[in-house]
């Protein structure tokens, strides 16, 4: 990647809790005092979620902290913050949300150059089952990687 790219905040719990079929990068609307907060690394996606309007989309529950010198300029910390994205792209993610068990949910914020960037996933919800396997996957990784280091240690 040519640009420099700084990650801000990341959505671990969305990976988590859905699959991530398909991923799109959106623009997001900022005031000046915002910008400095998430220069300063103030930003939270974990119970955000992303919703088509009248063929608009807006990410809900994003909390970007109050900028500390910002006074009278800064915003509400969880207002609704429109997104930036082609219309044919909007209609097509509002065409796949319509199908059963499709929610669009926001997966890390970073900067790219100096644009403030929203990565946002189409998701399909996991089940229970589904959360115990990636887990005892996650697991068993763990585990070889820890013999492997003992293995190579001792020789």
């Amino acid at each position: 990647m040519g640009e420099n790219f700084k990650l801000i905040a990341n959505n671990k719990k969305a990976y988590h809790d859905y699959f991530i079929d398909e991923k799109y990068e959106a623009g997001i609307e900022l005031f000046g005092t915002e910008v400095k907060s998430i220069r300063m690394g103030k930003c939270s996606v974990k119970e955000s979620f992303v919703r088509v309007d009248k063929g608009e989309i807006y990410v809900f529950g994003m909390n970007i902290s109050p900028y500390e010198k910002g006074n009278i300029f800064n915003k509400d910390p969880l207002r609704i913050r429109k997104l930036l994205l082609h219309k044919s792209e909007i209609q097509k993610l509002d065409e796949k949300i319509a199908q059963k068990g499709y929610t669009l949910v926001p997966l890390s914020v970073y900067f790219k150059g100096s644009l403030v960037k929203v990565e946002i996933g189409l998701a399909r919800g996991k089940k229970l089952y589904d959360k115990r396997d990636d887990i005892a996957k996650k697991d068993q990784k763990r585990e070889l990687e820890r013999d492997f280091k003992v293995r190579n240690l001792k020789v």
